[in-house]
């Protein structure tokens, strides 16, 4: 019988996505850490020991061919019967040369040629890799911290855990959080932004929160939501997904999307749920465009 404890993750992505970051987290969660493992010695490392172990492989792998890496894993699942999920970092083109810049470290791909060549060879290097992912996190605009939260959601303690919801409000004019499984808009509901006491507070401040209880179209709109939402959780835990990002948008992330997600953490606890929140821009909203 396989050892239940005995799983793999194998972290790649982009160069300059985090890995490093990643990889420190899953060993701060139990997990045993090896980077920059050679493609020929996967077989050796994952079946001489035992419980959780994570394995850096990128472009700077030596030999590194992300067909032959797909190959060789799709072997060890069938001959081992582990668990093993390959986890892809990505990030946008122009994050990741800012980081370059300011850290200026060479791209490994670029040579004396521009960083942004390097980023392209390597997308293309990469792509099979990422096309298989079973979990993709873009970092460009995520925290370490949060890099953390997703990856020891996902995998930390046991294989099977129970499913662990993570709220987000953001500001549509900030971007889409690409690390979201469900999506919701709320820029239908009245915008306190108008409202000049109300401007520079946020769903969380209570005359805020008044004011948006107010909008008639909110009332249904939860009811609905909440119905939705309830017989959805249990079917995404029977499928073994154990971290499911719900985020809540409007358009600067301060004010509706922010009172909306405690509005729902509220509703999750009731339920007795485990859940994490971040609202994502609310302090970023301060520019001269509505929430």
């Amino acid at each position: 019988m396989t050892d239940q404890s005995h799983r793999v993750v194998i972290v790649s992505g982009m160069s300059g996505a985090g890995k490093s970051s990643a990889l420190r987290a899953l060993e701060d969660s139990g997990f045993e850490t090896v980077d920059n493992l050679p493609v020929a010695l996967l077989n050796t490392v994952v079946t001489a020991g035992e419980g959780p172990l994570a394995i850096g492989i990128d472009v700077r792998t030596r030999d590194f061919n992300a067909q032959q890496l797909l190959e060789t894993l799709a072997a060890l699942r069938h001959s081992t019967g582990l668990p093993i999920w390959i986890v892809f970092l990505d990030c946008d083109n122009e994050v990741l040369g800012q980081r370059y810049t300011e850290t200026r470290r060479p791209h490994p791909l670029a040579d004396d040629l521009p960083v942004i060549v390097g980023i392209e060879t390597e997308r293309r290097l990469l792509a099979a890799l990422r096309e298989q992912a079973e979990l993709l996190i873009d970092t460009s605009r995520l925290a370490p911290s949060d890099l953390k939260r997703i990856l020891v959601g996902q995998y930390g303690g046991a294989v099977r855990r129970p499913l662990q919801v993570f709220l987000m409000s953001f500001g549509y004019r900030y971007g889409l959080p690409r690390d979201a499984d469900l999506v919701f808009d709320v820029r239908f509901l009245k915008n306190p932004h108008y409202v000049p006491e109300l401007k520079a507070q946020s769903g969380m401040d209570s005359e805020v929160a008044a004011f948006i209880a107010r909008d008639t179209a909110l009332a249904p709109f939860l009811d609905r939501l909440e119905k939705l939402l309830e017989p959805l959780l249990p079917l995404y835990e029977a499928e073994g997904k154990s971290y499911l990002t719900i985020a809540i948008g409007c358009t600067g992330g301060q004010h509706r999307s922010v009172y909306v997600v405690e509005r729902l953490k509220a509703w999750l606890a009731g339920k007795g749920l485990s859940f994490n929140v971040r609202h994502r821009d609310v302090y970023a909203s301060h520019g001269p465009a509505a929430n």
